[in-house]
């Protein structure tokens, strides 16, 4: 039975939490977002030069250590390409994802979502309609913000997600956070998911918890991106030469005493 964590974690009211991987091809940095506690992993490969090979591994490791994957792909980057990897743009994508008669994507056989086992097509068919081929909308766009309503009425289309840098970018506030004009944004995107019965998530804003917060609790959103492989690593890295240099100005401080 394939697991999807976050339609488990919505269907319980619970928020789901994801981190991003954009720089780490290795399948270790998916037993280490396990660890750490991610209910899934989000692959980028808009953002990054990680491949469909890399993209394929780090799903197939995901799908093993039970913590789901879900694959951002290039923006039109078409058909062929999306039947391969999985997840985006609106009508078009609902199609290349889904199964007939909700789709037009095409079947192919030893799936990692069942182990590489022989499974009936039906079933497959099934399952991954029902659980495992969920599909975003990157809501970064002032079209896709004024469509919102239209959007999120697109029967197939599971989360809208938003992605809040090259929002603000597009609306003229790039990094302001407190405007009125991104809050209104916010606002409008969720009351939009809540009325067509879709997921509300947002991504990007990596050191505003606050707004997150803003997100999580007012605006019910259930899907969460909190952060990258590369921003963790470099985050990780200043705190340890500060606190370095904090130990080597110790010293240099008693040694002058």
């Amino acid at each position: 039975m394939l697991r999807n964590n976050l339609l488990i974690n919505v269907s319980e009211n619970r928020l789901c939490t994801a981190v991003g991987i954009k720089l780490i091809t290795e399948t270790e940095a998916v037993s280490l977002a396990k660890a750490a506690g991610y209910d899934t992993v989000f692959i980028d490969l808009e953002h990054s030069v990680l491949s469909e090979r890399d993209a394929s591994r780090l799903c197939s490791a995901a799908l093993s250590a039970r913590i789901t994957p879900f694959v951002r792909v290039p923006y039109q980057c078409g058909q062929g390409y999306v039947q391969r990897i999985l997840d985006e743009e609106a009508r078009e994508a609902v199609a290349y994802t889904k199964f007939p008669p909700k789709g037009r994507r095409s079947l192919t056989a030893a799936l990692p979502h069942f182990h590489f086992q022989r499974v009936a097509a039906k079933h497959v068919i099934e399952q991954l309609n029902d659980v495992g081929s969920t599909v975003f909308l990157l809501i970064e766009t002032r079209v896709s913000l004024d469509n919102i309503d239209a959007l999120a009425a697109l029967e197939g289309v599971d989360v809208l997600l938003v992605g809040a840098n090259d929002l603000s970018l597009e609306l003229g506030i790039l990094g302001e956070w407190e405007s009125p004009i991104f809050q209104s944004a916010l606002a409008k995107i969720a009351v939009a998911a809540q009325r067509a019965g879709k997921i509300f998530g947002i991504c990007g804003l990596y050191t505003r918890p606050d707004i997150y917060r803003v997100a999580v609790r007012e605006l019910g959103a259930r899907y969460v991106l909190g952060h990258v492989d590369l921003g963790l690593l470099a985050m990780s890295m200043r705190n340890n030469v500060e606190l370095l240099r904090n130990i080597d100005t110790g010293a240099g401080s008693s040694m002058d005493e």
